[in-house]
């Protein structure tokens, strides 16, 4: 879904014009946030041969987002507005005042920015947008979580993985916050080289190895597989035995990836009677 602006010439014309414009909606009918912040590309670097990441300093302190959640991109003197999921926990915009996004190379006028124009203190306007995301409260019931991930559909389920683990984090060291159960990660992609993030995810596993845990499935796999990835390597698709194993009434399933493997997944979770209110998805288009 695209939606189109006049282009502006600087960052700051295009805010003043956006703050008039909050009643607008994209990517479905999901509402934003009353803030859009000027943002400046502090970092960047290349994720897989077709994904680049970039980290952006966020001006508007009172800025803020929920794991799992997007943002609506605004680039000066592009009209077409990007849609990204924002990869990074929510702590580390508290702390430093960051959020990363991974942006996969398509002919769409924001990617192409992203990729072949975007450089290092490029700015550019963020909102908030989006109904999928991970957000418990100290006081809520324990939950288990399942990610389903196929593709770059991994960067809103890479925030609520690093979002579980803050809170894992807080639980140990504070002994308070809300007490997260475990966490496990399916994650496709065509290759290991299309697998984003990898070393983070299993750095997370490691750092939590009863509580975090990952199934790294490629599809069209041509090259031999490091021995570091080969324990957490499965060649073939994600399967539904493999999801229905992890059904209980404690765990919520967050699934993001294309529209058929997102359809195929929340219908089979749903005949296996699992709640409507424990399925939440995103999908692409």
């Amino acid at each position: 879904m695209y939606r189109f602006f006049p282009p502006y010439s600087d960052y700051r014309k295009l805010i003043y014009h956006l703050k008039g414009c909050q009643g607008l909606r994209s990517k479905g009918s999901s509402p934003f946030t009353s803030i859009v912040s000027a943002a400046k590309v502090c970092g960047a670097a290349s994720e897989s041969p077709s994904v680049k990441s970039l980290r952006l300093l966020v001006a508007d302190r009172d800025f803020s987002f929920k794991a799992g959640q997007w943002v609506d991109f605004f680039i000066p003197g592009v009209s077409v507005v990007g849609g990204f999921s924002i990869c990074s926990s929510p702590r580390l915009l508290e702390q430093e005042r960051m959020i990363e996004l991974a942006v996969k190379y398509t002919n769409h006028p924001p990617a192409l920015w992203v990729h072949n124009t975007c450089t290092l203190d490029s700015e550019v306007a963020v909102r908030v947008g989006g109904e999928f995301f991970f957000d418990p409260q100290p006081v809520d019931a324990s939950r288990n979580l399942v990610l389903i991930a196929g593709g770059v559909g991994i960067n809103p389920l890479l925030s609520i993985l690093r979002h579980a683990a803050d809170l894992l984090r807080e639980r140990a060291n504070k002994r308070s916050g809300y007490e997260i159960g475990t966490i496990k990660l399916f994650y496709s992609a065509k290759n290991t080289s299309e697998l984003l993030f990898k070393k983070n995810i299993l750095d997370l596993v490691n750092e939590f190895p009863e509580k975090i845990a990952c199934s790294l499935h490629v599809t069209k796999q041509t090259t031999q597989i490091s021995a570091e990835l080969k324990p957490y390597i499965t060649e073939g698709r994600i399967t539904e035995k493999e999801i229905r194993d992890h059904i209980s009434k404690e765990t919520l399933f967050y699934i993001c990836g294309p529209p058929p493997m997102t359809d195929f997944f929340s219908k089979q979770l749903e005949n296996h009677h699992v709640s409507k209110e424990h399925i939440c998805f995103e999908k692409w288009w």
